[in-house]
C-alpha cells in the first residue's frame, strides 16, 4: 500500500476541501467520556470543529476506513469483555501521525479483538490539534517532541482506568498500552515518562500510577529521528527524549523492513536500549508487509501479529494459559 503520510495528507485535503462528517462517535452500547473534568491542560488552537472523515481511496485490505481530525477534546471508550474477562486492560492509541487518527482501523477493531480475549480495551481519543508538527509548549517538547499534549492524555487515561479498575473489573497491575505508528511513538513516550505528571493533579486519578504494565508498538515512528536528524543521519541513536531505563515495561515490538513511512530503524534502536537495560522485549520483523494495516489480514505473515501478541501476553503472565 501507499505510505500512511501520503494517506493522512489525501485525508486532510478531502477534510478541507469538502463536506466532512461529524465528530467521531463509537458504536450503539459504548460512551465516549471526557477524560478532563474541565478544559484540558495546554489547549493548542484548532482550525475547525473534530470531524469524522471516510478514506476511500487508500483501502486497507480492499475496505476503507475513518479519519479523525481536529481533535481538541480527547475522550475515552471503554469495551468490556463478553464472556470471559482476564482482568488484563488495553489502552489502544490509534495512528496517524499526530496529526489525525485512524479510529476504526488503529481503533475500533482492535479492541474487538481484545475483548474477544476477555481483555477490557480502552480506546483514546487523543488531542491531534492540527497545529504542526511539534506543538508550542518548549519544555514539554524535550519529553514528547511530536506532540505533548497527547503524553498528557495518555498519562491521564492511564490513572483514569486505574482509579476505576474495581468498577471495571480489571487488575490494576495488568494495564497495558497498545499503539501504532505515532501511537507507538506514544507508547515508548509513556512507557518512558511516568514518574511524574505533565500538568498539574486534577483529581484522584492523577495520584494512581500512569506506569503501563507492559507495552506493544506497532510500526512506530519517530524513534530514531527527531526534528532536524533522520535515522541515517547520526550514526542510529535513540530519539533522546525516550529515556529508556530497567523499569520501562516489557515491550513487543513490529515493524516491516519495508516500511516506507516509518523505518524499520525505530524499532531496531528502541529494542537495543530495551534489551541493553535488561527490559524484557521482543520483537518482529519481516521482509514485506508495509505500513498502516492495523489488524486486517492480508496474504502477508506480518498481518498475522494478533496471535503473537496472545502468546507473548501469556508468557509474561499478563493473560492465563
Amino acid at each position: 500500500m501507499k505510505p500512511l503520510m501520503f494517506t493522512v495528507c489525501i485525508a486532510l485535503a478531502l477534510g478541507r476541501l469538502y463536506a466532512q462528517g461529524p465528530a467521531w462517535q463509537p458504536s450503539p452500547g459504548h460512551t465516549q467520556v471526557p477524560i478532563w473534568p474541565g478544559a484540558a491542560p495546554d489547549a493548542q488552537p484548532v482550525a475547525g470543529p473534530e470531524a469524522a472523515t471516510p478514506v476511500t481511496d487508500e483501502l486497507v485490505a480492499g475496505r476503507p476506513w475513518i479519519s479523525v481530525s481536529q481533535v481538541s477534546r480527547p475522550t475515552m471508550t471503554v469495551y468490556s469483555p463478553e464472556g470471559k474477562n482476564t482482568g488484563a486492560a488495553v489502552v489502544v492509541f490509534p495512528g496517524g501521525g499526530y496529526q489525525i487518527l485512524a479510529i476504526d482501523l488503529e481503533g475500533t477493531e482492535v479492541c474487538d479483538w481484545l475483548t474477544s480475549k476477555g481483555i477490557t480495551c480502552v480506546l483514546l481519543k487523543y488531542r491531534v490539534p492540527d497545529s504542526g508538527p511539534h506543538g508550542d509548549n518548549k519544555c514539554k517538547c524535550q519529553v514528547n517532541p511530536k506532540a505533548p499534549t497527547a503524553l498528557e492524555d495518555a498519562q491521564r487515561t492511564m490513572g483514569l482506568v486505574r482509579l476505576h479498575a474495581a468498577e471495571w473489573h480489571i487488575d490494576p497491575h495488568k494495564v497495558g498500552v497498545l499503539g501504532f505508528s505515532a501511537g507507538g511513538h506514544l507508547v515508548a513516550a509513556i512507557s518512558t515518562h511516568y514518574e511524574r505528571r505533565l500538568y498539574p493533579a486534577v483529581d484522584a486519578a492523577d495520584k494512581e500510577s500512569c506506569r503501563p504494565d507492559f507495552a506493544v508498538a506497532m510500526y512506530p515512528g519517530h524513534l530514531c529521528e527527531w526534528p532536524g536528524h533522520s535515522c541515517s543521519d547520526h550514526g542510529f541513536e535513540l530519539n533522546p527524549s525516550i529515556h529508556v531505563t530497567r523499569r520501562t515495561p516489557p515491550t513487543f515490538l513490529l515493524q516491516n523492513e519495508d516500511d516506507h513511512v516509518d523505518n524499520v530503524d525505530d524499532a531496531l534502536v528502541y529494542y537495543i536500549a530495551l534489551k541493553n537495560a535488561g527490559v524484557p522485549v521482543e520483537i518482529h520483523s519481516y521482509a514485506q508487509g508495509g505500513h498502516a494495516f492495523g489488524l486486517r489480514p492480508t496474504k502477508l505473515p506480518a498481518t498475522h501479529w494478533p496471535e503473537l501478541v496472545e502468546t507473548w501476553l501469556r508468557s509474561i503472565g499478563m493473560i492465563p494459559e
